[in-house]
């Protein structure tokens, strides 16, 4: 019988690498393997880059590589490469660490693998230790509360449709918007039209070269960095 080893999905947060649990450093000094996510339009993962002081030296890292498409065959297809290397190496009973920016249940790469490789192998023994996302680490930045007392606080993609956008932006106290750099020029026409314009600031890269904190969204460009988010509160002012 085949004694598999654990998967352990680690969040590495928003960019500091201090910014990264006490409980996942410690993992990250036992495991044989580190898998790190990357897209297959950079060199190097970011993740990886930000755990790399947290690791045990001479670790074996191995590079998933992860496709930006909305083609589901090509996504498919690559989940299913990455979900039988990391079975591979879990069947030879050691336990590795998959790194993700932020935390692995948040709009991240993990749960797609995970999901793929319950599909493959339902009895993988998997762990997971939850991550900083990029909009706590924002709100502490700028300083800013993101929800109190009885405020509902929404949490919504950048890349959902104009209508999507209005419908969450208008019923919530409190609102994030991630992959801010799809879909700018809509973002900032739906926070205009509900009046919340005012109430919202922009976050680029965070934690890494070019941080920029903007609270004119005028000013922001159409395409900004993929590391970009908005904060928006009822009565906040940018």
């Amino acid at each position: 019988m085949t004694r598999y080893g654990t998967l352990y999905g680690i969040g590495v947060g928003p960019g500091d690498p201090e910014l990264i649990t006490l409980k996942a450093v410690n993992r990250l000094k036992k495991v044989d393997v580190v898998f790190a996510a990357a897209s297959t339009k950079n060199e190097a993962s970011l993740a990886q880059s930000i755990a790399a002081p947290h690791l045990r030296p001479g670790v074996e890292v191995i590079r998933l590589d992860f496709p930006m498409t909305r083609d589901q065959a090509i996504l498919t297809k690559a989940w299913r490469a990455n979900a039988d290397t990391v079975a591979g190496l879990l069947a030879k009973g050691k336990d590795a660490a998959f790194l993700t920016l932020g935390d692995p249940l948040t709009y991240s790469t993990f749960g797609y693998l995970l999901r793929t490789l319950n599909g493959l192998l339902s009895e993988i023994p998997v762990a997971v230790i939850p991550g900083i996302t990029s909009y706590q680490a924002a709100a502490a930045h700028t300083g800013r509360v993101l929800a109190e007392s009885g405020e509902s606080l929404a949490v919504v993609s950048g890349v959902a449709t104009e209508e999507e956008l209005t419908r969450i932006l208008s019923a919530a106290d409190s609102s994030v918007i991630l992959k801010a750099y799809k879909n700018m020029p809509v973002i900032r026409r739906v926070l205009a039209k509900l009046n919340l314009a005012d109430s919202a600031v922009f976050v680029t890269r965070l934690g890494h070269e070019g941080e920029e904190v903007i609270t004119d969204l005028n000013s922001v460009p159409d395409k900004p960095s993929y590391f970009s988010l908005v904060l928006v509160r009822r009565g906040a002012r940018g």
